[in-house]
């Protein structure tokens, strides 16, 4: 197996579930790989979701990647770097010499997402977002996942199996853009792609993906950008998508040997969920996930009561 970088993309508002999450990341990938590469973006957006809090949550971050990589030297803490010559550089590389936005139309990453794939010393990368739970803990699934990417051209990455396992081998979804793999057992295959977490041959990716062109927003959502004041831009994973669907290319998803790996994502944030995200923890390493969990990325009121949160999100529609 060739060696391999975790690459881990954090913010400073990312700290209240960093703190416990990303310990539980190094704890379930970090005897698999050789390098990890915690890509920290100080670039601040406009409005609270991606720049909540950021000036209080900022020296706390901070000190937290410090006492991580103090205590094992694989770790190496990079800031993002937005200098001309570097955006000119990652242009180049993965997109022909066209633009490179900053953040997409809401203030999400975009520029850190390239410059963390170029970032990593191995070729090879397992791309995190700072909020992404790892089940199964396997020590194999990587060296199964560069096979299959070494194997198979149409392939642009893997992913672990979205979701706990399910005892009949299925998985929630969309089915109109998922199908079972007829070459990994309990694998699908998915015509989109998700910036959460992909594993990449870096140079494989370029040449089956590349070059890719920043797209503009819908023009709803570039109002919106432009009245909170960010680049009007479509997320990366929207470009990434489209040029798998136009060119025949797949991700694949998968358990793996023995006890594989999976993910779990809190789509939310909320008063409960922190309180619960010890406990959550816990249960995701331990494998001890209810029934109602099973089959779906995102976590479910069976772990986190997201009442709370619907509550608010009713009323702030009803107020717009």
């Amino acid at each position: 197996m060739s060696p391999v970088t975790l690459q881990i993309n954090l913010a400073p508002t990312d700290f209240p579930h960093a703190r416990l999450i990303l310990p539980h990341q190094l704890r379930q990938l970090g005897p698999s790989v050789q390098e990890v590469l915690l890509v920290m973006d100080l670039h601040r957006s406009k409005g609270a979701r991606f720049a909540g809090a950021w000036e209080e949550r900022k020296p706390k971050m901070e000190r937290l990647l410090a006492d991580l990589s103090a205590a094992d030297p694989r770790i190496r803490v990079v800031e993002v770097d937005y200098s001309p010559a570097t955006t000119r550089a990652l242009s180049e590389r993965f997109f022909g010499g066209t633009r490179l936005p900053m953040k997409d139309s809401r203030g999400g990453p975009y520029h850190s997402y390239f410059f963390g794939l170029a970032a990593a010393a191995h070729r090879h990368v397992l791309h995190l977002d700072a909020d992404m739970l790892i089940g199964g803990g396997s020590r194999t699934w990587m060296a199964e996942a560069e096979a299959q990417l070494a194997a198979r051209e149409e392939l642009v990455s893997c992913s672990p199996l979205a979701g706990p396992p399910r005892a009949d081998g299925t998985v929630a979804g969309d089915t109109r853009w998922y199908e079972p793999d007829g070459r990994v057992p309990g694998g699908f295959r998915y015509r989109r792609f998700s910036t959460r977490v992909f594993f990449v041959d870096r140079e494989a990716f370029v040449r089956r993906v590349g070059p890719l062109r920043a797209k503009l927003a819908p023009p709803i959502h570039v109002l919106r950008a432009l009245r909170a004041g960010n680049p009007p831009y479509r997320e990366p994973e929207n470009l990434v998508t489209r040029i798998m669907v136009s060119r025949g290319l797949w991700r694949l998803d998968f358990q793996g040997s023995g006890p594989g790996l999976w993910t779990l994502h809190p789509q939310y944030r909320s008063p409960t969920f922190y309180e619960r995200l010890p406990d959550v923890i816990a249960r995701v390493e331990s494998g001890d996930m209810p029934e109602a969990q099973r089959g779906h990325e995102n976590v479910q009121d069976c772990l986190v009561d997201w009442s709370d949160v619907r509550a608010a999100r009713k009323r702030w529609y009803r107020r717009g």
